[in-house]
């Protein structure tokens, strides 16, 4: 179940008659307002360039799972080399929920960024692909990874308002039309091309993390390890999904570790 209190994103998909295309498109506001109010929840701070790029990348992920079958999980990994830094996102939509998080630490340098794609469908087999991109334009390198990974042509497009569109190739699909597609051509593309809805889904920024859901993360150090990060009575989790900062005793860390015994002891 999601929070009823976050903003939810209406994304509506649909087919574009006599081109062969599917076009998904919402406006992500509400989705950034949430994801400003965690980082101020969590007092995790990063530059204004650094939130543009995430936001971008958020929007993206977005699309990308509305476009997707409905009980499909995906989680992606951008790795930039200008800037230096890996952009990480997650989600699904049962529930409609994505999160992300920045890192800029201990990132190797290398010729060339990578785009790590990782997905999981029930009674499938999961899915991953790696491919390389350039640059730090987000849409691009995403239209890149579909190009080379998904092998089906894709635009992306960033509107005003915070507005983002994806059109992609669907089999028999025009592509001619879709790669001379602009921004400006979006404005009225309803009038001019025969747009048939299929659907809408509704997606948050929410990691659904919690303190108890990140004790076995802890749980798999050594005793002497786990005496230096309680070495104050006082542990800090971070959830390595959303960067959420908690602050766990000793205390309650050892009764869960009690609870967990005693569950499989019975």
């Amino acid at each position: 179940m999601l929070d009823p209190e976050l903003s939810l994103v209406d994304v509506r998909a649909y087919f574009v008659r006599h081109r062969n295309a599917l076009l998904v498109r919402g406006r992500m506001s509400p989705m950034y307002m949430d994801y400003y109010m965690h980082l101020m929840q969590h007092q995790l701070k990063q530059t204004e360039a650094q939130d543009d790029l995430l936001k971008v990348l958020l929007a993206a992920l977005v699309l990308h799972l509305a476009s997707r079958p409905q009980d499909e999980s995906c989680a992606w990994t951008v790795n930039l080399q200008k800037p230096l830094m890996n952009l990480f996102v997650a989600g699904g939509s049962r529930p409609g929920r994505v999160t992300g998080r920045i890192f800029t630490e201990d990132i190797r340098e290398d010729r060339e960024g990578l785009f790590i794609s990782q997905s999981v469908r029930p009674n499938h087999p999961p899915r991953q692909s790696m491919v390389p991109v350039e640059g730090a334009d987000i849409l691009s390198l995403v239209e890149s990874f579909y190009t080379q990974s998904e092998q089906r042509l894709t635009r992306l497009f960033q509107l005003d308002d915070e507005e983002f569109v994806q059109i992609s190739a669907e089999p028999d699909c025009d592509e001619a039309w879709l790669e001379a597609l602009t921004q400006a051509d979006l404005a009225d593309l309803g009038e001019r091309e025969h747009l048939t809805l299929l659907e809408t889904r509704g997606y948050v920024f929410d990691c659904g993390c919690a303190a108890e859901r990140l004790y076995p993360l802890i749980a798999r150090l050594p005793e002497e390890d786990l005496t230096f990060v309680f070495e104050d009575g006082v542990a800090v989790i971070q959830c390595p999904r959303c960067g959420a900062r908690y602050h766990v005793t000793r205390e309650r860390f050892d009764d869960w570790r009690e609870q967990q015994a005693e569950g499989g002891a019975s």
